[in-house]
């Protein structure tokens, strides 16, 4: 079973718009029906991967008001996919204390479908430790007209109408989470197409390059892991801070240890990496020589190519700094990125693009943000390891202050 490190945070409700299965099935020369059965099986995989991650409710877009302008072949068999869904959930529903709710029309779905979703639904109205949703003939506009009119019908008056009244009429009332955290759409694809309009406004989004047979419970733990290091306001101002470092000191400190340590000074260098420490981190002063000689250590070996003893000792600063910054990493997978970054592995770039893209993964695991939000960063460092790789000392400088800045602004 996939696990998430101590201290993640982990979303109520995660709503999923698998897409990708007649794409993943074209590109291996087979019909859409096998794509759409591959699909199927990785849902059911990742949903419960959900719950064995603690989400307590997700969302599925089985099939939009607009599929229904597809083939009719096609129709039918993703129908087909839906009575196995009923079938499969209806086994393991009360022993996992599943709630099964359908979101969207029931007048156009075919009767024994409607029959199917019907009774799972009040089959499993009594469990509450899960919640699972499956938008089926849904349309996130359809979802609002279809609240309108019934409150039109309800004779309700303008007066009376506010959020908490007209939520009362989506298909997510009386659900405990009703609003997705995090909305993850897999086959690269960059929109919502209107999956729950009212319901994701403070969503966190997340973008999955490969197709829905191709999301596994790993990739959901990314995408948690990802969620789990973004800062979210809802209009307000931060409820954690984190490094208010002065980025030209630190830069300064930085560029002056990396010098010492090509030209062998090592006392000079040792100072100077407790310093970076202290300034960069916000330790104390005992921390702060405790975790600069753990760093220290790691650099000699890294110079040295000692990789497995550069790793252990950057797994023990790490260590440190996790107790310290209370932040949801693992000491050892920042320090295997970290080693990754001073000896690329032969399957990644060790220029360009592939070098940014580690420090990328490097920044987000470190500082928690997202991957996307490390760009900037990750690309300013780049560029002043490169002029390091040089010894072109004053504009690794100019560089470095720039990365640390850019930084700040995210973490601080």
């Amino acid at each position: 079973m996939i696990e998430l490190p101590k201290g993640t945070k982990v979303p109520n409700h995660i709503a999923l718009l698998p897409d990708g299965d007649r794409r993943w099935a074209r590109a291996k020369g087979l019909p859409a029906t096998e794509g759409h059965q591959a699909g199927y099986r990785a849902i059911q995989e990742v949903i419960r991967a959900s719950r064995d991650l603690g989400v307590h409710t997700f969302t599925i877009w089985g099939f939009s008001t607009e599929n229904w302008e597809r083939a009719e072949k096609e129709r039918e068999n993703i129908m087909d996919l839906v009575r196995q869904m009923v079938k499969d959930l209806e086994k393991e529903a009360d022993e996992e204390g599943v709630r099964f709710y359908h979101l969207g029309r029931k007048n156009r779905l075919p009767k024994d479908v409607v029959d199917l979703l019907n009774g799972l639904e009040e089959k499993t109205k009594k469990n509450h430790k899960f919640v699972l949703n499956a938008a089926i003939d849904y349309g996130g506009r359809d979802e609002i007209l279809r609240a309108v009119k019934r409150i039109i019908e309800d004779g309700i008056t303008p007066e009376k109408l506010d959020e908490k009244l007209f939520t009362s009429y989506l298909d997510t009332r009386d659900q405990p989470y009703p609003y997705p955290d995090l909305f993850i759409r897999t086959s690269g694809e960059q929109r919502d197409s209107g999956l729950m309009p009212w319901q994701m406004v403070y969503a966190e989004y997340y973008w999955e390059q490969d197709n829905l047979p191709e999301f596994t419970p790993e990739k959901l733990r990314e995408a948690i892991l990802d969620y789990s290091r973004r800062r979210r306001r809802f209009g307000g101002n931060d409820v954690e801070e984190h490094l208010g470092f002065n980025p030209a000191v630190v830069a300064d400190l930085e560029v002056r240890w990396r010098h010492q340590l090509s030209i062998g000074e090592k006392e000079k260098f040792r100072d100077l990496v407790i310093r970076y420490v202290k300034e960069h981190y916000g330790l104390s002063k005992s921390l702060a020589k405790e975790a600069g000689m753990a760093m220290a250590k790691a650099l000699v070996h890294g110079k040295e190519k000692d990789w497995d003893k550069a790793k252990v000792a950057l797994e023990g600063l790490y260590g440190i700094l996790q107790k310290t910054l209370k932040l949801a990493f693992e000491p050892e997978v920042i320090a295997r990125i970290e080693i990754d970054l001073w000896n690329p592995p032969s399957h990644k770039a060790t220029e360009g693009r592939g070098n940014e893209e580690l420090w990328r993964e490097y920044l987000a695991e470190k500082f928690r943000f997202s991957t996307f939000q490390a760009a900037k960063s990750a690309h300013l460092a780049y560029l002043a390891n490169a002029e390091v790789t040089k010894k072109n000392w004053e504009k690794a400088r100019w560089y470095m202050e720039r990365f640390y800045q850019a930084l700040k602004e995210r973490v601080a």
